[in-house]
């Protein structure tokens, strides 16, 4: 049972009340708690040794890669992260001086977006290393984007560029935080998703809910450097394409606008964030799937991103 096959079985009964506006199946979960025109934002998430980070990697960039990934989806529902709670799994013989140089990148990236840490948990792992965090924060009633508002004949946009990533962008990125934000002020946002298991794998999350298809034009997908030169995750060789719609851990921002507005969007980003690349990648369509065009024609897209426990 892979990632996503445990996440249905998971979450098909769970229990739920009024206050809940989004649950399971949206980048965050967001409830109503009767506060004048915001709601709660919730999300939580993990980096575990040997998967998300090495014996090499320095820890101030393990604390910070902890917390941006939660705040990468907070940017994915144009948030703000306000309060984030740690908690710690460590085996016995941990390093002190590790734990410490982890709690110098969290901090780093917390005050980075006024976010308080407010406490949390320690914990005994036997075999490794594992570092859990929760964000609490808001968002007006009047401006929420989630997964399911995609429509066909859409713009399909991604920030930055793809593939690559485990070459030192996982552990860099930037959460596209004020990037969403002025996005949600200025664009009418259908639907939004942060790139964490590979643009192939997280755009059909946005058009199972949504109810549609997609077609991808291959010549426009902003394909990074990294996986230009090298197309790997690990060590297994993999063409540059194909490493950008599977490689995960992005971390850009995938959001579908009407067509009319494009051009608005791309004129306006370019004058407000003129370091950070936008790009027009495809459309939605009415038919399910997802497809690549290019100057041969038409084909499916790969079966999915990166997944867990596949």
């Amino acid at each position: 049972m892979n990632e996503f096959d445990l996440i249905a079985r998971l979450t098909r009964d769970l229990p739920t009340n009024a206050s809940v506006v989004a649950g399971p199946g949206d980048d965050c979960a967001l409830i109503d708690l009767g506060l004048p025109d915001q709601l709660l934002v919730l999300k939580t998430d993990a980096v575990v040794a040997g998967f998300h980070f090495t014996e090499e990697t320095p820890p101030e960039k393990i604390g910070r890669k902890a917390l941006a990934r939660v705040l990468s989806d907070f940017a994915a529902a144009a948030a703000t992260p306000t309060a984030a709670l740690i908690t710690l799994a460590l085996p016995t013989d941990h390093d002190v001086a590790w734990v410490d140089g982890v709690y110098t990148g969290l901090r780093e990236l917390a005050q980075r977006w006024n976010i308080a840490i407010v406490g949390g948990e320690t914990t005994t792992c036997p075999e490794r290393a594992l570092i859990s965090i929760a964000v609490v924060g808001t968002v007006p009633k009047h401006r929420i984007i989630r997964r399911s508002g995609a429509k066909p004949g859409d713009a399909l946009f991604v920030t930055g560029e793809l593939g690559g990533s485990i070459d030192g962008h996982h552990l860099d990125f930037e959460p596209r935080l004020a990037e969403a934000r002025w996005l949600a002020d200025h664009a009418s946002i259908h639907a939004m998703i942060d790139l964490s298991d590979g643009l192939a794998g997280d755009l059909r999350h946005v058009l199972t809910a949504s109810g549609t298809g997609a077609e991808l034009f291959t010549d426009s997908i902003p394909i990074s450097r990294a996986a230009k030169t090298r197309g790997r995750r690990g060590d297994v060789a993999k063409p540059a394409l194909l490493a950008a719609l599977t490689d995960g851990e992005d971390f850009e921002l995938l959001f579908a606008v009407p067509s009319a507005e494009a051009v608005p969007v791309l004129d306006g980003w370019r004058a407000t964030f003129p370091a950070v690349r936008l790009t027009c990648i495809g459309r939605v369509a009415t038919q399910p799937g997802l497809r690549l065009r290019d100057r041969n024609g038409i084909r499916e897209a790969p079966a999915h991103g990166y997944v867990h426990f596949a």
